[in-house]
């Protein structure tokens, strides 16, 4: 499921950008004042879509502010086609500009294009089924409250999350997580799946899947 977020002060054309992409399948989210926007939320999307000219904070300087919280694309909606302008625009984080008026077909393909070629390794935030990581702080949130992991837990969570659908043995992840000259067993990795899953069932979930005879996988 891609999540999309557009900022615009303009109603009408995040209307339309909602309907546009809604029906590609895409889960859009809009906003129209860009000081509302929660940064906690902004690493559940995987495309960003900022307006250039917007009062109290124009795209420029929302993209400044927001650059090192994803690493997601963000596309700049604007009618300021001036060569410095545009530059500014990808030397502060953008990756690419849609010129106002645009039409719903350049908006769906150029879209569609950044998804597909987004391929940048995640550094800062990623958002899996609710489960949102902090990679900077090593912290993970269930939608917006905080669940306490020690050190070795996160490092679990993060390696079997950002790979997956893989299925890896407990040899496997203990060599992730204690490196080869780690003094732990692979009971150690058993225990820690355990209490991994104690404190995720308190929100009612369990990302973490058991592969019999094999290891462990995220779900």
């Amino acid at each position: 499921m891609i999540e999309i977020l557009a900022v615009d002060d303009d109603k009408g054309i995040l209307e339309m950008i909602r309907k546009a992409l809604s029906r590609e399948g895409y889960v859009v989210t809009v906003l129209d004042d860009p000081m509302k926007l929660d940064e906690r939320t902004l690493g559940k999307y995987q495309l960003i879509l900022l307006d250039v000219m917007m009062p109290g904070l124009d795209g420029f300087s929302l993209c400044r502010k927001i650059r090192n919280l994803v690493d997601c694309p963000i596309l700049f909606l604007t009618a300021r086609t001036a060569e410095k302008d545009l530059m500014e625009g990808l030397g502060i984080g953008g990756d690419d500009y849609i010129t106002k008026p645009f039409g719903i077909g350049e908006l769906r393909a150029r879209v569609a294009a950044h998804i597909r070629r987004e391929n940048r390794e995640k550094k800062h935030a990623v958002c899996i089924g609710g489960v949102r990581f902090s990679m900077e702080e090593k912290r993970i949130f269930y939608e917006d409250t905080e669940i306490g992991f020690t050190k070795a837990q996160y490092s679990i969570c993060e390696f079997l999350a950002l790979n997956r659908g893989q299925v890896f043995s407990k040899e496997r992840i203990l060599e992730h997580v204690f490196g080869f000259d780690g003094e732990s067993s692979d009971s150690a990795i058993t225990e820690h799946v355990k209490n991994i899953r104690a404190k995720f069932q308190k929100f009612g979930v369990n990302p973490i899947e058991t592969v019999w005879g094999i290891g462990y996988r995220w779900k």
